[in-house]
């Protein structure tokens, strides 16, 4: 059987090259993405090559980093940016196979192994995708080349930035056996600490250790990774097409100010009903329940679900059955505040395999119609190009590009 061969594609430091793209007077200037410190979400989430070597990590917050570097720019987040940079690497990723697997924004595998009688060895095909993306989207991507692909994503971790490395399976002892053990794809903290506990410390000292050592140690999940660090892992690369659809889709915000009242209230729930009725609509799937959390003023959470009559779509419906959960289930009285909300729905099912009497009846019809004109408005022109009345200057946004939490399962 011949030797397949797999591409990891890895963008090199993906938000903070994008945000630079559109930033380009920040080249030569230390800046970080972050939350917004008003809506309570000032936390670093990337940084650039001058915030890194001045100490700042991800995590920490955006006061924190500033304390290390007086005149730190902070940028906030703009998903739609970093979803089109993707969307343009991955396209010119599938113009050389079509089994191609995201892994996140930023990493994708390529099984390229029947691509090579048309475009050559998979080290050409990497360099041709390697030197494509610099010129056409002015990122740089480290590229791992192997048999497999945990190999693979091992090697576009080994050089960065702007690099290629292949990893064969004639040679893959002398190249991975020496790295540490917590270089290898699903090695995590928790286990790294058990493995070091018998001596394993590099991924060599795995792979010669025996199964029941292991075993006893961690389970099947041990054995797992002793069949990756010995090479073995035929898990296929599964195109975009097979990526299994969410089960739930939710969205919840922190509010910038604690909510007083149900009219505070419910202005917010609207807004993310907005937001999950809009991403229903895009994954073309239909809600048979709808769920709402809550989190006080106190930090005590809570969660209430409720199965609806019929499937729907219908941000309306959505946001009533939500805000009539929490009416009976929340009191405002002895200064009970409310400081976070999530609306969700569950048990989805597709659109197209949903005919019953909610789509022929005509004001839930309408409804429908309506959303989806609203949410092709959204699509070309931004979420906040349309509002609700009970929306406008609410001190806060529920746009999913910002707030986004999903339970996309």
């Amino acid at each position: 059987m011949k030797e397949r061969t797999i591409l990891h594609v890895d963008l090199n430091n993906f938000y903070a090259s994008v945000a630079q793209l559109y930033n380009p007077e920040l080249r030569d200037k230390a800046f970080v993405i972050s939350g917004n410190p008003e809506t309570r979400h000032g936390v670093v989430l990337a940084k650039n090559e001058a915030a890194k070597k001045a100490g700042i990590v991800t995590g920490e917050s955006l006061a924190e980093a500033k304390r290390k570097i007086k005149n730190l720019y902070a940028l906030p987040t703009d998903f739609a940016k970093y979803a089109y940079k993707s969307a343009q690497v991955k396209n010119i990723c599938s113009e050389y196979t079509p089994l191609t697997e995201s892994f996140g924004l930023d990493e994708c595998w390529l099984d390229v192994t029947d691509s090579e009688r048309l475009f050559g060895s998979g080290e050409k095909i990497a360099e041709e995708i390697r030197q494509r993306v610099k010129t056409e989207t002015g990122l740089t991507v480290s590229i791992g080349v192997s048999f497999n692909k945990i190999f693979s994503k091992l090697g576009s971790d080994m050089k960065k930035p702007d690099a290629i490395t292949v990893i064969r399976e004639k040679d893959f002892r002398t190249k991975v056996w020496p790295l540490p053990v917590n270089a290898l794809l699903f090695v995590g903290k928790s286990i790294e600490k058990k493995f070091n506990s018998v001596g394993i410390h590099t991924i060599g000292d795995l792979a010669n250790t025996s199964r029941e050592t292991l075993y006893a140690l961690s389970g099947k999940s041990a054995i797992k990774l002793y069949e990756y660090a010995n090479g073995i892992d035929d898990d296929p690369v599964n195109p975009f097409a097979k990526e299994k659809p969410p089960e739930s889709i939710s969205n919840g915000i922190t509010a910038p100010k604690d909510l007083e009242n149900f009219s505070e209230a419910k202005s917010l729930i609207y807004s993310l009903s907005d937001v999950v009725s809009f991403r229903l609509r895009k994954h073309r799937m239909i809600a048979n329940g709808v769920s709402i959390g809550i989190c006080d003023n106190k930090l005590v959470t809570f969660s209430r679900q409720e199965r609806l009559f019929s499937p729907t779509v219908d941000s309306g419906i959505i946001a009533e059955t939500a805000f009539g959960m929490l009416k009976k289930s929340f009191n405002f009285s002895y200064g009970k505040k409310i400081r976070g909300i999530t609306v969700g729905t569950y048990a989805l099912q597709s659109q197209d395999d949903y005919v019953q009497d909610c789509f022929f009846n005509a004001v839930k019809e309408k409804n429908i119609k309506i959303d989806d004109k609203i949410g092709s408005l959204r699509e070309k022109y931004g979420f906040g190009i349309v509002k609700r009345a009970i929306q406008i200057n609410p001190g806060f946004s529920c746009n999913p590009r910002e707030t986004e939490k999903d339970d996309e399962d």
